[in-house]
């Protein structure tokens, strides 16, 4: 925030206090004592880290507050352990470098679960669970599985994963820069189909619904997504996993995933 005169200033932090009382839900100030066994980075509130430019996962609606699948996931922890929220939006390339430094207590962004975060970083539980799926229109009778894809055309980032399930079928793939481009050629009839991930459909679904398209085939594998936490810290990462539980008990967490994904994304 720009230091100009001091009573600029003061009115520029008045301003700030009424943007993390919303962003906080709109409850009171922060219990210090709340959560005083968690280590957390500041007494009383969660601090989250995320990007902010991730829809549908962490966005924000024109001008309005920050909003997303994983921002309600974490209000919702946030408000089970008796916690103020605090979000500071951060870029990806910086995520991980924040958390080491401590700036905030965990990452709410779609984290997947690999063997590489593992050796660095406490996970809780999963929240996002998804598979790879061929999408194609829903006419289409002739793509069944993955096995089906030989011989036929899909339309594939070349650097992503999905270009490498694609072609490992035997599709003969049309390189294309994203999801937008891949649906446009689909519909267009230039491509027999797609393979991305779940979530990316099923939030197309969601927003544009009826699109003609379904999905085709899953893959046996999933991926799973989590809060990461800094190695170490345990108590939180137990902490938020008993919130997860009582919220995926008491159908919270599977309404969130509803809004966002009209499915239940979480299990």
């Amino acid at each position: 925030m720009p230091r100009r005169r001091l009573t600029v200033l003061a009115a520029a932090l008045g301003l700030s206090a009424l943007a993390l009382t919303a962003c906080s839900g709109g409850s009171t100030a922060a219990n210090p004592d709340a959560g005083a066994d968690l280590g957390l980075v500041s007494g009383g509130t969660l601090t989250v880290a995320t990007e902010g430019t991730y829809r549908p996962f962490s966005y924000h609606e024109g001008a309005g507050e920050l909003t997303g699948f994983d921002v309600e996931i974490a209000k919702a922890v946030a408000d089970k352990l008796g916690l103020q929220v605090k979000f500071q939006e951060t870029q990806w390339d910086a995520i991980f470098a924040g958390l080491d430094a401590g700036r905030f207590d965990v990452i709410a962004n779609q984290v997947s679960i690999n063997p590489e975060r593992q050796e660095k970083y406490t996970f809780s539980s999963p929240y996002t669970v998804s598979r790879g799926v061929i999408v194609t229109t829903e006419s289409d009778s002739a793509i069944s599985s993955f096995a089906d894809l030989s011989g036929k055309t899909t339309a594939q980032s070349l650097t992503s994963n999905w270009y490498e399930l694609a072609t490992s079928s035997g599709a003969q793939v049309e390189a294309v820069e994203g999801w937008a481009q891949a649906v446009a050629l689909l519909k267009q009839g230039r491509v027999d189909a797609t393979v991305n991930d779940q979530l990316t459909y099923l939030d197309y679904e969601k927003t544009n619904s009826p699109t003609g398209l379904k999905i085709a085939a899953t893959t046996e594998d999933s991926s799973e997504s989590a809060f990461a936490f800094k190695k170490g810290q345990d108590k939180l990462a137990d902490a938020v996993d008993g919130a997860l539980d009582e919220l995926r008990a008491d159908g919270t967490l599977a309404s969130i995933s509803d809004k966002y994904f009209g499915a239940d994304v979480t299990k």
